[in-house]
């Protein structure tokens, strides 16, 4: 063979992709398509070729994983995470009380944070709200390979009403601060509400809002609005953001509204949950436990009305501090609110990938998807409590991160 000829070959076949097999038990793709038993998930590079029925002969040179103990679903998403809010327990400190550490230290630390998310079976997350560019470094970070963490699609610092409220001119030049510094989403808080405060307090106009909206979806990025108590839910409804987070004390013909505008709930009922069980952790003041409860029965109260108005949920756990290892603890709380395990499965899944805009790359095991997958005990299609305690194995852009399996 000419020299040159040889480079060519040999070029085109470092280019051949790696083909693996993965074999399961069943198969369950968030698609309409039922689920598939005796399934092999066939991978080409970073992602999935095709899925089918598993013949048990595989092309010469196929790396072959037998996960048949298992069931196979998309890997999951948390559509509202602090990913970059790290906690070591150092005696005498607590998560909001911890020495002041250097941004790059703080990104290292939250390596911890990422690790903890991937166990859960959660493979890509939303951060909404950071500091000092810690979740643009983590995402870039982990987009090179640098550290080992979920794929992140970032808010950076979220835009408030502090120290003022910035008024309607203000609020468009704030967001185009954030795309410039490398916001992937907007992060907008129009209320009061986070850690033990459930008071819920509007804080920034519909006209605010919209300003922001606005000038996000002109740019061509998507926008979350965080808002616990009814006036700025309704007021954030009228602006049309993207998503939703937290809301309590909404009213019916509010949620149909939202409906019809296809605005995207991400109620986050667990993470005061977590907050009740970390009280001492926090130092929280006497009586907090009382009022998160109160919040959680209307957080929850409003989530069932929003599902019966027909309202969109994706699954976000805001996870903070110690919380991360738990992300998925939220869908036993989608289905008290009406929802079907296999609705609040897809809420984690291919709804999630929707409100993020990568329904065509992740949340789906199908043909031309990302290789994110999760090898599951159970069938959590049926029940999520398998989803929350059943994670033996995760996959993220064709590479194994988490748990073990036979080759």
């Amino acid at each position: 063979m000419p020299p040159l000829l040889a480079v060519f070959a040999c070029a085109l076949f470092a280019q051949t992709p790696t083909v693996q097999v993965l074999r399961f038990a069943k198969v369950w793709t968030a698609t309409n398509a039922p689920v598939m038993e005796n399934a092999a998930i066939v991978l080409e590079g970073n992602r999935i070729a095709r899925v089918e029925k598993d013949s048990g002969k595989y092309a010469t040179g196929s790396t072959v994983i037998d996960l048949r103990r298992y069931a196979a679903i998309p890997g999951m998403i948390d559509a509202h995470t602090h990913i970059t809010y790290f906690w070591d327990g150092a005696a005498g400190t607590n998560p909001r009380r911890q020495p002041r550490r250097h941004p790059a230290v703080a990104v290292i630390l939250a390596a911890e944070n990422a690790k903890r998310t991937l166990q859960t079976g959660v493979t890509t997350v939303r951060d909404l709200n950071a500091s000092a560019g810690n979740d643009y470094a983590l995402r870039d970070l982990i987009e090179m390979g640098k550290i080992v963490g979920p794929r992140i699609v970032a808010a950076g610092a979220g835009i408030g009403a502090r120290p003022a409220p910035p008024g309607v001119e203000g609020m468009r030049k704030m967001v185009e601060e954030r795309l410039a510094a490398g916001s992937d989403v907007i992060k907008l808080f129009a209320s009061t509400g986070g850690f033990e405060d459930v008071t819920g307090k509007q804080t920034l106009s519909y006209e605010e809002m919209r300003a922001a909206v606005d000038a996000a979806h002109a740019a061509g990025k998507r926008i979350a609005i965080h808002t616990y108590g009814p006036a700025g839910f309704r007021d954030a409804v009228k602006a049309g953001p993207d998503s939703i987070e937290h809301g309590a004390d909404v009213d019916d013909s509010t949620l149909r509204e939202m409906a019809r505008k296809r605005i995207w709930f991400v109620p986050t009922i667990d993470h005061n949950r977590f907050y009740i069980d970390a009280a001492a952790e926090f130092q929280f003041a006497a009586g907090s436990a009382e009022g998160l409860t109160s919040y959680i029965a209307r957080n929850l109260d409003t989530a069932r009305r929003a599902h019966a108005a027909g309202v969109k949920f994706a699954m976000g756990s805001d996870a903070v501090y110690s919380m991360f290892g738990q992300n998925t603890r939220e869908l036993e709380w989608l289905v008290k609110a009406g929802l079907t395990n296999e609705e609040a499965l897809l809420a984690a899944t291919s709804h999630g990938a929707e409100l993020l805009g990568m329904q065509d790359r992740i949340g789906k095991l199908a043909p031309g998807f990302l290789a994110d997958i999760v090898a599951v005990e159970g069938e959590p299609w049926k029940d999520v409590r398998a989803a929350i305690n059943g994670i033996r194995w995760v996959m993220k852009d064709g590479k194994a991160v988490s748990g073990t399996a036979s080759r």
